[in-house]
């Protein structure tokens, strides 16, 4: 299909399974891009390294309600199935897959995965069961895509690992690969949710950035103590009076623990709120190479 024409929705479980099926049948590859819709060009980056590495390239959109809290925005989350398919089909996409929670779960849920340890720092801390509902549909995505390749961005570092190391425990026949994160040309990482973000908060935001700079150039600098550069990060986002800071932490990348000297490869995180968006970034040091 070429890019810019209507690209085909399905909506039922039994239809992408079809659909991956009949191209595995005439030796064509499978990539799939999970998302929650709102795309934006990041979401579209995945799309196109898919596409290029395979020949059928699935999308799917789904705003899943099991990784979302009470309280938090699974009703307000921005959705635009029709400006999503645009995209999608503009980025080399073949299908859309964009079911509805009841095809997804067809009776309440009571099995769920749980990624220990990965699940429990970080962002869950602050949202302790986010990661079991994100675990739990990917899983039920890699189930229907069969052996293939799915995308990820960078952005979502700690999800990321737990998908990984998910796939891996439970044998899934799924390459993981996972892309840079996209940035606006000052910084900000890309997200459906900084829709939330009003013209006065936008510039506030870069602060997650530049908080991530701080501290990688603390790092290049020759500190190899996590307290430190920490602590230079968190300066940087309590300086900015429109954020409220989560927190601030340097991570061995492979395992998310947080090393008593800082050596190899790392990652940096940071988290904060800037009026309704909370906001994640991280970025990635490599001792070694300095």
């Amino acid at each position: 299909m070429s890019a810019g024409t209507e690209i085909p929705l399905v909506e039922r479980v039994s239809e992408l399974r079809d659909a991956v099926e009949a191209a595995r049948a005439q030796g064509g590859s499978v990539g799939l891009v999970p998302t929650m819709g709102y795309l934006h060009e990041g979401h579209q980056s995945l799309v196109t390294r898919s596409a290029a590495e395979n020949d059928l390239t699935v999308v799917s959109i789904f705003v899943n309600p099991l990784q979302f809290a009470e309280g938090e925005d699974y009703g307000t989350y921005p959705r635009d199935l029709e400006r999503d398919r645009k995209m999608c089909a503009a980025a080399g996409a073949g299908l859309v897959f964009a079911p509805s929670a009841d095809d997804m779960y067809p009776q309440t849920p009571i099995t769920s995965v749980t990624v220990k340890g990965l699940n429990a720092v970080l962002e869950g801390r602050v949202r302790p069961t986010h990661f079991d509902g994100v675990a739990t549909v990917v899983a039920k995505l890699f189930a229907m895509l069969g052996p293939g390749r799915a995308y990820f961005g960078e952005k979502d570092y700690q999800q990321l690992a737990i998908i990984r190391r998910m796939t891996a425990d439970l044998s899934l026949p799924v390459e993981v690969v996972g892309c840079p994160t996209f940035r606006e040309s000052d910084g900000l990482a890309m997200s459906s949710r900084n829709v939330y973000l009003t013209a006065e908060e936008r510039p506030a935001a870069t602060v997650l950035w530049r908080s991530l700079q701080t501290g990688r150039d603390a790092v290049v600098q020759g500190s190899r103590s996590p307290d430190e550069v920490e602590a230079v990060m968190a300066a940087v986002l309590a300086a900015e009076p429109k954020a409220s800071p989560d927190y601030a932490a340097v991570v061995d990348a492979a395992t998310l623990d947080r090393p008593d000297v800082l050596d190899g490869e790392l990652r940096l995180l940071v988290a904060a709120r800037v009026g309704r968006a909370r906001l994640i970034d991280n970025l990635g040091v490599d001792c070694a190479r300095l």
